[in-house]
Formats: structure tokens, sequence, C-alpha cells
């Protein structure tokens, strides 16, 4: 059994990156789950996961190219992974402990400077702690997390096989 050419499999990442974000839009259009801070911050690492992945199987790059592509999968992915990891954690707080419910993204992002922005982001709130949808006992940022390591540990060893 042959393994795929790299930009095969970079497309294959394309494709699930797209499958993962289409589920997202379901669950918030049609589901009616609405995201919070640190569900949209997950968003935006899969779809620059999946920007890297195009540019990757339509560039075809050699080997230091490769490299440089894997170099950027990883970060995206390790990133957009801790984002999850800390949601998760987040979740898996006792009640008592969860901070309070803050503001939203949009008014976020409009109404603080970069810096305080992403503080309020990454501190997490109430919303982000709360479990509103669950596959197989794993909530929807546990399954990002999953998929996000899946994804990058696969990029990585795309890019950089021989």
């Amino acid at each position: 059994m042959t393994i795929p050419n790299k930009r095969l499999l970079n497309f294959a990442g394309v494709v699930i990156c797209a499958g993962m974000m289409g589920f997202a839009l379901y669950a918030e259009h049609v589901l009616l789950l609405d995201p919070c801070p640190l569900c949209i911050m997950q968003r935006i690492a899969v779809i620059f996961l999946g920007l890297i992945f195009l540019l990757a199987a339509l560039h075809h790059p050699g080997k230091i190219g490769a490299g440089v592509y894997a170099g950027l999968l990883a970060l995206v992915a390790a990133s957009g992974a801790s984002i999850a990891g800390w949601q998760v954690r987040l979740q898996n707080m006792p009640k008592d402990e969860v901070p309070a419910c803050g503001p939203g993204f949009d008014y976020i992002v409009d109404n603080f400077p970069l810096k305080d922005a992403f503080s309020l982001i990454f501190k997490g709130s109430g919303e982000c702690a709360e479990v509103a949808w669950r596959l197989l006992g794993l909530s929807m940022p546990t399954w990002v997390l999953i998929g996000l390591l899946g994804l990058g540990l696969a990029g990585v060893w795309n890019n950089l096989r021989r």
C-alpha cells in the first residue's frame, strides 16, 4: 500500500478543516448554539490551519518550503489546541470557580485595546464553561482539541516526510 502524495494529503487537511467549520456553522445556525469568545478563537485557528494546508497543496514546495509549512501548521494547530484546552479546563472547573459571564467577542474587540481584548478573551467567562453539546460524552471544544492535534501532527508528518 502506498501513501498518497503530499499534495493530496494537504488537500485532505483543507477538506477536514472545511468540515470542522461547516459543523461549527451548522451548530450555530441550525442547532442555535451561540459561540463564546473562545469558540470564535478556535474557529479562527481552524480557518488559518485550512489556509496553510491549501497553500501547501497548491504550492507543492520543495524541502525547505515543506519545512516552513510544517512549522506553520504546528504553530497554528498548537495555538488552536491550547485555546480549546483552556476551554475544556473551564468546562471541567467546579461551578463555584467558574468566572462570571463577560461581554461577547464583538463587544470585546470593538471596545478594548488589542492587548486587553486578548486578556479578556483568554480569561474566559461563564459562557465559555457551559457545555451545550456533546458527542460520545465529549464537548465540542474537546473534539476541536482532538481535531487540531491530529491535523497538526498529520500536517507536520506529511510535509516533512520524504
